[in-house]
């Protein structure tokens, strides 16, 4: 019996960041969808129903903590939130403490220790925001 892929969108201005994200995500068995800008989110999490949902917190127009609450209301049951960027980590976890993210994740983050982070949240009931971090 075959294994569900797990959907992710990955929502980030950086072109290259979003090409090393699909190649490397796809390589691991996620189904993965990009998206290059803050705007429109809400309708593609509402047409693509992903499981996780990977924002950029530093996006131009409308930052990764505003898409989130914008895009929460459009998301199916169950959809994830996380928050990547390249900022400090202590920032990071403040930030998706207080936007209501699922978890966060840090662009430094790559490949297959990506693809447990994703898998680990995934699995995780929702019970509040949790480090996709060892502790």
């Amino acid at each position: 019996m075959s294994e569900t892929k797990i959907r992710v969108l990955v929502v980030d201005d950086d072109q290259d960041q979003l090409v090393l994200a699909e190649r490397s995500l796809s390589s691991y068995g996620f189904e993965v969808k990009t998206h290059r800008s803050s705007l429109g989110v809400s309708n593609l999490v509402r047409s693509v129903a992903p499981d996780l949902v990977l924002l950029d917190v530093n996006i131009p127009a409308l930052s990764g903590d505003k898409v989130l609450s914008l895009a929460r209301a459009q998301a199916p049951l169950g959809t994830k939130f996380i928050l990547y960027s390249a900022s400090d980590e202590s920032k990071l976890r403040s930030l998706a403490l207080s936007s209501g993210a699922d978890g966060y994740i840090s662009k430094s983050v790559q490949g297959a220790d990506l693809a447990k982070k994703l898998t680990d949240l995934y699995k995780r009931g929702r019970t509040g925001t949790t480090a996709a971090t060892p502790k």
